[in-house]
């Protein structure tokens, strides 16, 4: 094996060590990570190039402005109106709580970037919600889990972003940032039907009941409270389907170098529309119009404690990549999985498999970070598509970080939640992540159709 494959052994030892020994959270193991690879590999010379290089990263503040956007659409009210709406729907169906919670903490993950932080907010009201209609509490929690942790693969979740800016250094230009955007959309369309497929399986098998009639508020009243709210997807997605499939329109309307400009800052500007929607449509939130800026600083402020653990958790992960990068671990590492010999196909079987393991002690974003770039080149030098493995590069890693026992921390969180047995829990969830690779290779032969790629 490659110097590099054992400092990353070495570097996965230390956070597992760090994780589950001193039980440090995972910002703080991200961040001596870091110090500890420069350590090992004695590029003390670069410390301040690596540590400094996320910040001259526009990807990074786009992940940062989207997870902020996520406190204001919870401070507006605009989620709880959205999850109305969704109950209105879909709670007369056998199992209906547990579609409230894939549709719902779906929406939410997707823009904290943070699917066990997701199970720890919405899974207060949805697992309590599924127990009540006669779901088991371990089949409540891995719906919760299976839901939230799937918010990683639809954008604007972080991980995304990450990701493109990876397939970037290894094949530049090869796919815009607004096609890959909606590309990613694509996939994460196939993997909400897989999910929606195993609920309605499980929903029978544990023969649970629709959520009661008394708690189902009616779609007319639900509707027009909340119809505002669902313009947000729109006000998102829209920007980036024009900057993707309208390139003509585009070109003709704003000419070239509008249209370059248009692209180039798409992803930025898309943030503060969002939240400006959600402030316009969630005024009625704040008290009296006066007080409308103390709140929204008492917002922003007290966001800290969940937004900052994640940016510098992401920040780390950039800093450590830019680390393993300066000792050419990716060329050493795909020159070493190019030397199996593997085909294609066992490639496209193993790879699933290899970053579920990894899931269990790395962080979904450090993964992409640090191997994502080494991954994308290989699977080029065996034949394979470099775009269509980077775009499953989210489902691999940042979908099943938290879902992968025994070290599945939004299984944790959600049996928590739900006081469910731990065995029973285990069980169930490995039923989850299996069809999740299974997704996972099918996707990864070309097989299914993504829009975008």
């Amino acid at each position: 094996m490659p110097a590099a494959l054992w400092i990353l052994l070495a570097l996965l030892v230390f956070v597992a060590v760090f994780f589950v020994v001193f039980k440090r959270p995972m910002y703080e193991i991200m961040a001596l990570t870091f110090v500890f690879i420069i350590a090992i590999t004695g590029q003390w010379n670069k410390f301040l190039e690596y540590l400094l290089y996320p910040s001259t990263s526009s990807l990074f503040y786009v992940i940062f402005a989207f997870m902020v956007i996520a406190v204001l659409f919870d401070a507006t009210n605009v989620v709880n109106r959205i999850v109305q709406i969704i109950i209105s729907l879909v709670g007369r169906f056998r199992g209906g709580a547990g579609y409230v919670a894939l549709l719902g903490s779906t929406f939410m993950a997707s823009l904290s970037g943070t699917g066990p932080g997701n199970v720890a907010t919405t899974g207060v009201f949805t697992i309590p919600m599924m127990k009540r209609t006669g779901f088991p509490p371990h089949f409540a929690a891995t719906t919760e889990m299976s839901a939230s942790m799937l918010g990683n693969i639809i954008p604007p979740a972080g991980i995304i972003v990450l990701t493109y800016g990876v397939l970037e250094k290894v094949s530049p230009g090869s796919i815009t940032l607004s096609g890959w955007m909606v590309a990613a959309y694509s996939i994460g369309v196939w993997f909400f039907v897989q999910r929606w497929l195993t609920l309605y399986v499980l929903c029978r098998v544990y023969k649970v009941q629709p959520i009661p009639a008394t708690e189902i508020p009616s779609f007319k009243k639900s509707l027009k409270s909340g119809w505002a709210t669902l313009f947000i997807p729109i006000i998102i997605f829209l920007p980036l389907f024009l900057d993707a499939q309208a390139k003509d329109w585009l070109l003709g309307r704003l000419g070239e170098s509008g249209s370059g400009a248009y692209s180039s800052s798409v992803l930025m500007f898309t943030p503060g529309l969002a939240g400006a929607y959600a402030v316009f449509i969630g005024r009625k939130s704040f008290a009296k119009r006066k007080e409308f800026l103390s709140k929204m600083l008492s917002t922003f402020s007290g966001s800290l404690q969940q937004v900052v653990p994640i940016a510098v958790t992401i920040y780390f992960a950039y800093a450590t990549s830019q680390a393993f990068s300066g000792i050419g671990a990716e060329k050493a590492i795909e020159e070493w999985f190019v030397s199996l010999g593997l085909s294609i196909t066992l490639l496209i079987i193993i790879i699933p498999i290899f970053f579920m393991a990894l899931g269990m002690v790395l962080p979904g974003t450090a993964q992409v970070a640090i191997l994502g770039g080494a991954v994308i080149a290989a699977a080029s030098a065996l034949g394979g598509d470099p775009i269509l493995f980077a775009a499953l590069l989210p489902a691999m890693t940042g979908a099943l970080e938290g879902m992968t026992p025994p070290l599945a921390l939004g299984m944790y969180v959600a049996m928590g939640i739900a006081n469910s047995d731990f065995t029973k829990t285990v069980k169930l969830s490995i039923i989850w992540v299996i069809l999740h690779l299974i997704l996972c290779m099918i996707l990864l032969t070309g097989i299914l159709p993504i829009l975008g790629l």
